[in-house]
C-alpha cells in the first residue's frame, strides 16, 4: 500500500474509533476533533504526495493523537500536579488547556478537574460556581457521564462543606441516578449512609481521569 493511502487510512480509522469510544462515554461527538483530525490527514497526505517528505505513519498517528487530544492530555497532566498537592502548577495547566481552543466536551472536562482541585484547596465558593456552570450543561450532550457523576458527588461534597446536607443529598442522589453501577454512586451511597448516621464528611474525590 502506498505511504498516502496508510496515512488516509490511519486518519480515517482514527477519527471512527475515538469517535466510537466518545459515543460510548455519552460525551457526543465533536465536529471539531473531526475536522481537526481530517485536516491533518490531509495536509499529511498532500505532503507524502508532493513534496519529498515522508511521514512514517507512527509519527503521523503521535502528532495525530497530540494535537487532537490535547485538552485532555493536559488535564491528565494537572490532575497528576492537583493529587501531589502541587496546586499552583496543575492550575497553570488547567488555565493552558482551557485557552488551546478545547471542543466543547474538552471544556467541561477541564472544569470539572479544576473545580475539583479548588476543592482539594478548601476554595469552596469557586468550586461550587464551577460545578454548577457544569452541570447546567450536562443536557446539551457534551458532558459524558463519568464526568457527570463526578461533579455531581464532587458539588455534594461541598455542600456538605458548607453544611447545606439538603443539598448534598439532593446531588449525591443524583449520582446514583447519572451512573450507578459507578465508584462515584458507590462514594455517594457511603455519604448518604454517613448523613443519615450524622458521621464525618467524605473526602473529596480526586481529579478526573
Amino acid at each position: 500500500m502506498s505511504l498516502h493511502y496508510m496515512i488516509g487510512l490511519i486518519g480515517l480509522l482514527y477519527i471512527v474509533v475515538f469517535g466510537g469510544m466518545a459515543l460510548l462515554r455519552r460525551e457526543g461527538l465533536s465536529t471539531r476533533f473531526a475536522v481537526e483530525s481530517v485536516i491533518l490527514t490531509a495536509i499529511a497526505v498532500i505532503l507524502v504526495v508532493l513534496t519529498p517528505i515522508q511521514i512514517h505513519p507512527v509519527l503521523f498517528l503521535i502528532v495525530l493523537y497530540l494535537v487532537t487530544l490535547r485538552t485532555r492530555i493536559l488535564v491528565d497532566l494537572a490532575n497528576i500536579f492537583a493529587r501531589r498537592g502541587n496546586f499552583d502548577q496543575a492550575d497553570r495547566i488547567y488555565k493552558l488547556a482551557d485557552h488551546l481552543w478545547p471542543d466543547q466536551t474538552g471544556d467541561l472536562i477541564v472544569k470539572v478537574n479544576h473545580a475539583t482541585m479548588l476543592l482539594m484547596k478548601n476554595q469552596i465558593d469557586d468550586s461550587i460556581s464551577i460545578f454548577k456552570e457544569v452541570l447546567s450543561k450536562a443536557n446539551t450532550g457534551y458532558l459524558g457521564v463519568k464526568y457527570e457523576a463526578a461533579a455531581h458527588f464532587n458539588l455534594g461534597v461541598a455542600y456538605l462543606r458548607k453544611n447545606n446536607n439538603s443539598l448534598a443529598t439532593v446531588e449525591f442522589n443524583a449520582v446514583l441516578d447519572t451512573w450507578p453501577a459507578s465508584l462515584y454512586a458507590r462514594r455517594a451511597q457511603e455519604a448518604l449512609e454517613r448523613q443519615r448516621r450524622k458521621m464525618s464528611v467524605p473526602k473529596e474525590d480526586k481529579p478526573t481521569e
